[in-house]
């Protein structure tokens, strides 16, 4: 019997991507509109995908809340389960590797927000609801210049130079959005037999800004620069640019070495594969010169 999942932010990074995966696994996929019922909408899925977040980090106290009691509500009237991608800012700067036992200190308002929302999720499977919280660093997607490979590491690729936002030999969680989704629609599956609550750590590809450089160097043939990001700028106008304010407090990630534990995942899905890093910046650069890349915006991921 065919399966539905009703896809929130469906026109988005994430939405997209997981549309594409469940599609390939045999769901039929319904798109949320914005301001309509979501209850309504929920019926008759058997899986809500959120998708859905402000951009920018905009207004992240008051709307992420209001959200989350939203999916929770369509969650309870339909009997769907809540596929929810999750993020590291709960880990705050402790030592990795992160897993789904490392307790949630964040050193950020936005971390406090994130952790505050998934102890919501946690709560709801006391009541019947099932959440898969399926966490990653950093998104990278292969289809548009709006992730931290091209606002962030490539913003002057251009010129000769990758920028690095912190400690260039820093390791960091990053995520080929296509493997995240294909996971995400693979655990889906079999999403009766998990726990009410289940928080799966993806360990994607984990790389420093100098090992990205070593690999972009290595497949164009180009002697590389490392540069650094100007958060001065940045500080300049945090009091006129909330996305400016938003991002300076997550300056600590690109200093806190860090990365995802694959080992639950690795029990869940043994024939799971992420994509190698090489054929990940293979398929970046292709991207870029079908498209090149937007020059100047800069956003946290």
């Amino acid at each position: 019997m065919t399966q539905t999942a009703l896809i929130l932010g469906a026109r988005g990074r994430i939405g997209r991507h997981f549309t594409k995966a469940l599609q390939a696994e045999g769901w039929q996929t319904r798109a949320y509109t914005r301001g309509t019922d979501m209850n309504a909408a929920a019926q008759g899925c058997a899986l809500i995908v959120n998708g859905l977040n402000p951009p920018n980090y905009h207004d992240w106290r008051n709307l992420l809340p209001a959200l989350t009691t939203q999916v929770l509500a369509a969650a309870r009237a339909s009997g769907a389960t809540v596929l929810f991608p999750g993020n590291v800012y709960v880990y705050g700067d402790q030592p990795g590797p992160w897993d789904e036992h490392t307790p949630h200190r964040p050193v950020s308002r936005k971390g406090r927000i994130r952790a505050e929302i998934e102890a919501r999720y946690r709560a709801a499977a006391a009541e019947g609801v099932r959440t898969i919280v399926l966490r990653a660093g950093d998104f990278i997607d292969p289809d548009s210049d709006g992730s931290i490979m091209d606002i962030g590491y490539l913003r002057r690729f251009d010129r000769g130079i990758v920028t690095t936002l912190g400690d260039p030999d820093a390791p960091r969680a990053h995520a080929w959005l296509p493997d995240l989704a294909r996971a995400g629609a693979l655990l889906a599956a079999m999403r009766a037999d998990l726990p009410a609550f289940c928080d799966v750590p993806f360990a994607g590809q984990t790389f420093s800004t100098r090992d990205l450089a070593a690999e972009l160097g290595r497949q164009t043939g180009q002697a590389l620069k490392i540069g650094g990001f100007p958060w001065w700028l940045l500080r300049l106008a945090a009091p006129f640019w909330e996305l400016g304010r938003e991002m300076g407090e997550m300056r600590y990630l690109f200093n806190t070495p860090h990365r995802l534990d694959g080992a639950k995942l690795a029990a869940l899905l043994p024939g799971f594969t992420p994509t190698p890093l090489d054929q990940v910046v293979a398929g970046v650069l292709a991207r870029r010169q079908r498209a090149p890349a937007r020059q100047g915006s800069a956003v946290a991921a």
